[in-house]
């Protein structure tokens, strides 16, 4: 799974990516968002504050922050995915957020659950029954203020032989 793993983990940090993401997913190529690290452990993401993401009190709208911060924890999930045998399905079921402070500059999300999402997949996998998991993306300003903690429930599910 490793080199499955760290072949994706090159296609998604390569300048040819946003192509791809123009067809899976316009509005993040709209958006700005941008997989800027991306290891078996974590996954960073930043998305622009611009006029196209900014709400009416000048901040950026929760549905941009919402996408960038699915992005990932969805990269990591992806990246353990890619390729796999069985191929594995994914799902968000679930998705809560609390907002801290301001988002009126670049926000990154950083999602530390690379391993975690790695053996909820190996043993939906072996066990061929569904997994449910708990990722966590937290949005920083530049100054490292936390700005979103957003969580998200993933099933994961390895399709039938």
């Amino acid at each position: 799974m490793i080199n499955k793993a760290e072949e994706y983990r090159k296609q998604v940090l390569s300048p040819f990516f946003k192509v791809g993401l123009m067809k899976f997913l316009p509005m993040g190529v709209i958006a700005g968002l941008k997989i800027t690290e991306l290891d078996e452990r974590q996954c960073k993401v930043t998305v622009p504050y611009k006029y196209i993401n900014k709400n009416p009190f000048n901040t950026t709208y929760w549905a941009v922050l919402g996408m960038a911060a699915e992005m990932a924890s969805g990269a990591l999930v992806q990246m353990y995915t890619h390729k796999s045998e069985p191929s594995v399905s994914m799902f968000v079921t679930g998705c809560d957020a609390k907002f801290i402070k301001r988002a009126v500059a670049v926000t990154t999300f950083i999602c530390n659950d690379g391993l975690l999402i790695s053996e909820a997949i190996q043993r939906s996998i072996d066990t061929n029954h569904p997994q449910t998991i708990e990722c966590n993306s937290k949005g920083y300003d530049k100054d490292q203020n936390l700005l979103v903690d957003f969580n998200f429930e993933w099933s994961i599910k390895a399709r039938a032989k």
